[in-house]
């Protein structure tokens, strides 16, 4: 028998080797934070982006010679985003809960063997026994934890989804931020490459003595005051363009020229509260995801009320004593669940439950109020926007006259100027406030969990 046996523990012992993971170390050194972290190949991504794959954005041809739009840095974005690694590697975990919980516990195989050593051991023969045991119970419970891991691996799945679409929407935000403030630079510089030409002239003509030093300092501080605002608005574009970077996953010193031409989101036609609202819960991505996170709960709910029946173990045992007596039997073993019924575990599910039913309801109650929230924002800076507008208009048409009075005489040059600078504040200001709708824009489609004025 003990030639018998050898054998059978070498093949026992080789399929388990066989079975087992092989480790392969990753290195986290500064090679490869380098390596990870350089700039993105931009072919690379033109590949990627017309390939995409996501439940709200679609595939595009994106051509970085043109310029980059709002809609290619959300695209951009989703691919390169180096925050985002990290919410994908939740897929990769989720996969694997879902792989665990689909196995059954390995069954539990025992030998044992006695010599006799001393004593009259005359006749007698070497004892061995064999052992085979496994948890039934591990049955009831596998259907609702491969149900709850499933249901959980979606859940993560559309979260990351939902993340990925706030990235998406962020990058569009700053892009249309850098337009506008590129577009306030332009009139900051037009305005100022104006006054420093009226400047030289108001100095040839005090020096003709055709006007005063008074003529002279009041147009340079004019400049001046513009030319602080210049600056400013410089140093806000630089700070949007790097802030626009790095959501991109690019490299400070790298430069993603806007395309020419682009146009800031229309508001036309404003969608109503009842609109966006209607069908909300299919579209966004996190009120999906937390369905799914219930679901997952409901079913690790019902493992735990499965998991409080009584651990049975069913084994089969095959022995020869001393005397070269064989005997084959089985055993059958239940715990008694007179203190642990599970009841700890059944409540900690109940009360995940309950809170992720909790959470999906302010969700949803957040959703409207705050769309309803951005959706009167809109209608406020739209008027805002009327109004600045219509005040331009009436600003330009005060500049030229006064310009005229200042030509006859009649105006002087510091009152002159102080119109000018009037001007030039409200067309910045105009400005700043579309800027302001593109942003609610934005926050609008964010909320509403689509892309608004897509045909």
């Amino acid at each position: 028998m003990k030639k018998i046996f050898n054998p059978l523990l070498l093949i026992t012992l080789i399929l388990v080797i066989q079975g087992c993971a092989v480790y392969r170390p990753k290195p986290l050194d500064e090679h490869t934070v380098t390596q990870v972290l350089s700039a993105p190949d931009r072919k690379s991504i033109c590949i990627k982006a017309a390939e995409i794959k996501h439940p709200i954005l679609r595939p595009r041809n994106i051509d970085f010679k043109k310029g980059i739009s709002a809609q290619d840095a959300a695209i951009i974005s989703v691919i390169t985003n180096p925050a985002l690694r990290a919410e994908r590697a939740r897929l990769g975990v989720a996969n694997a809960q879902l792989l665990q919980a689909g196995i059954l516990p390995n069954p539990t195989f025992g030998y044992s063997s006695d010599f006799p050593i001393g004593g009259n051991t005359a006749g007698t023969v070497t004892a061995y026994g064999l052992g085979l045991d496994w948890d039934v119970r591990s049955l009831l419970t596998r259907g609702a934890k491969v149900d709850a891991a499933r249901a959980n691996a979606a859940s993560v799945n559309l979260e990351v989804a939902w993340e990925e679409w706030q990235v998406a929407e962020s990058a569009k935000r700053h892009v249309y931020r850098l337009l506008y403030l590129e577009k306030q630079l332009a009139v900051g510089r037009k305005e100022e490459a104006g006054l420093r030409k009226n400047l030289d002239a108001v100095k040839k003509a005090v020096n003709m003595g055709n006007m005063t030093i008074v003529d002279q300092n009041a147009v340079d501080a004019t400049l001046r005051k513009i030319h602080t605002t210049v600056l400013d608005i410089e140093k806000k574009r630089e700070q949007e363009r790097l802030t626009l970077n790095r959501i991109l996953g690019f490299p400070p010193g790298s430069v993603l020229p806007l395309a020419k031409g682009m146009r800031p989101p229309s508001f036309n036609n404003v969608p109503t509260l009842a609109f966006i609202m209607n069908g909300i819960e299919k579209r966004r991505l996190d009120l999906l995801a937390l369905k799914m996170g219930y679901k997952s709960k409901e079913a690790n709910l019902r493992a735990a009320v499965r998991a409080q029946f009584p651990k049975i173990n069913v084994g089969f045992s095959h022995a020869r004593d001393n005397t070269d007596v064989i005997s084959a039997g089985f055993s059958v073993s239940v715990s008694l669940p007179f203190f642990d019924r599970n009841q700890g575990r059944i409540a900690i599910e109940k009360a995940g439950r309950q809170q992720l039913f909790d959470e999906y309801l302010n969700r949803v109650y957040q959703a409207r109020a705050d769309t309803a929230a951005i959706l009167a924002d809109i209608k406020s800076v739209d008027e805002q926007v009327d109004a600045a507008d219509k005040a331009s208009k009436s600003l330009r048409k005060l500049v030229r006259i006064s310009y005229r009075g200042f030509l006859e005489g009649n105006i002087d040059v510091l009152s002159y100027y102080n119109e000018v600078d009037r001007l030039f504040s409200r067309r910045l200001e105009t400005l700043r406030l579309k800027q302001e709708l593109a942003d609610l824009h934005v926050a609008l489609e964010i909320t509403s969990g689509e892309i608004l004025g897509r045909k």
